[in-house]
């Protein structure tokens, strides 16, 4: 059981709209997975519960990275029209981790989600929700990720 107060879920399969949700701490956030849908990159999925397996395989791939050398890392979480939500992901020593959620200008449509490497690079304005984030353990971080990714993938397979 990891003890990372993090996790993105569907609530429903019903709508595109208002059917996701981001848990951080005591911060959550409601969303949409309307730019999953939609997403016709050669990596997206066949629907919006695989693209939402492909968006946290690539949140570990890039925490894989902090770990083996520390720094920081910009997850995407929402996709609206004229701006985008973002996990900011601190470590300076691979160890240990700060989770701060915010926001950035760039526009959801402007990037694919199943491909946001080239574009979390290029988060320089991120703005920090208040009191929407967490301090924890980056190992278990990587394993809240993996176990989130793991229940949606058997969601998905219903």
């Amino acid at each position: 059981m990891n003890n990372v107060p993090l996790r993105l879920e569907r609530t429903t399969d019903r709508d595109v709209h208002g059917d996701l949700i981001l848990r951080l701490g005591t911060y959550r956030h409601v969303c949409d997975s309307y730019y999953l849908a939609i997403d016709e990159s050669a990596q997206a999925g066949q629907d919006v519960a695989d693209g939402l397996v492909r968006l946290l395989d690539q949140w570990d791939e890039h925490l894989q990275r902090v770990r083996a050398t520390g720094g920081t890392v910009f997850l995407p979480f929402d996709f609206s029209d004229q701006c985008t939500a973002w996990l900011r992901v601190s470590s300076p020593d691979g160890s240990q981790a700060t989770v701060q959620a915010g926001w950035s200008s760039i526009e959801g449509w402007s990037f694919s989600p199943s491909d946001f490497a080239e574009t979390a690079a290029r988060v320089h304005d991120f703005k920090p929700v208040i009191n929407a984030s967490v301090e924890c353990d980056l190992d278990d971080l990587i394993a809240a990720v993996a176990q989130n990714q793991d229940l949606l993938a058997l969601r998905g397979n219903r």
